[in-house]
């Protein structure tokens, strides 16, 4: 998707309807929100443990008495409530200027709010964009989807501040009180300390974590000396990308980095999903939904 700022939500959701949702309609082959649907919150058997199971849901008590694992299983609520933790730090503006990271979180936006909402679910989201953070409370229908997508195109973030993605989850902590899905968009750029309110937000809730990236970030091209700036704090350096080593250390740099946020993310019982600016959203989403399905067999 071309950035236009010219373009309006109702244009953008049209557009996503057209080159994207259509396209996921014979793809998924089935309701998307049931396939991100998560546990219910009532109590309906317990059985012995398969592989693919979730681990929090084994019952240790059970499991000692028997000698054997046992897991809980609930009875999903009809009803599906979303929220969607939404990062528009300054981070977010790097990418080629035809699609960076910023157009690929308002693409995620249109689709998500769209494919929930259609169904009659409720939609909601916290927006951070280095200011006071915006809530928007969780409603169904294509006026929910607009004003959705108004508010994450509105933001232009302009902090040098490194990005304090804690204060985010936090924010999903005190605010989400009722079961609900939760969709963190952020390319985690950001400063330490997001892990426990991850955390807290998975104890509570059944939670989905996105990662956007772009491919610049771990394989710069043989250009020549260039300047690069952290978006965030302003900061310039020359590099010479033509050196073979320097190249190096920043994909090893960039491969270490991807390890421990897959990690912290793991531990949170949470799987990591990422979508690239280089990527077709379509095919994202088809991946997203398999794996979500495949998790919880």
């Amino acid at each position: 998707m071309a950035a236009d700022p010219h373009l309006t939500p109702a244009a953008l959701l049209q557009r996503i309807e057209w080159t994207v949702l259509r396209r996921l309609d014979g793809a998924l082959q089935g309701d998307f929100a049931t396939l991100f649907r998560g546990e219910g919150i009532d109590f309906q058997e317990l059985r012995e443990y398969v592989p693919g199971d979730d681990l929090r849901r084994i019952d240790w008590n059970v499991t000692a008495r028997m000698d054997t694992p046992y897991v809980r299983d609930y009875a999903e609520d009809r009803d599906l409530t979303a929220w969607l933790l939404l990062d528009r730090s300054s981070s977010m503006a790097f990418g080629p200027s035809e699609r960076g990271k910023d157009d690929v979180l308002v693409e995620l936006v249109a689709c998500f709010a769209h494919l929930f909402g259609r169904g009659g679910n409720k939609v909601g989201a916290i927006v951070f964009d280095d200011g006071p953070l915006v809530t928007i409370p969780p409603r169904s229908g294509r006026v929910q989807s607009l004003r959705l997508v108004h508010e994450v195109l509105s933001r232009q973030p302009h902090s040098t501040a490194t990005t304090d993605l804690a204060a985010l989850l936090r924010a999903g902590v005190g605010v989400i009180r009722q079961r609900s899905l939760v969709i963190v968009v952020s390319d985690f750029i950001s400063a330490p300390g997001w892990e426990r309110p991850l955390c807290q937000l998975a104890e509570r809730h059944d939670v989905v974590v996105v990662q956007i990236t772009d491919p610049l970030e771990s394989e710069l091209p043989d250009v020549g000396i260039i300047s690069l700036q952290d978006n965030e704090t302003g900061e310039q350096v020359l590099v010479d990308t033509s050196d073979d080593g320097f190249r190096s250390r920043m994909r090893e740099l960039a491969d270490e980095q991807q390890r421990a946020l897959t990690a912290a993310v793991r531990s949170a019982g949470i799987t990591l999903h990422t979508v690239s600016t280089a990527e077709d959203l379509g095919g994202a989403f088809v991946r997203m939904a398999t794996r979500r399905k495949l998790a919880r067999r």
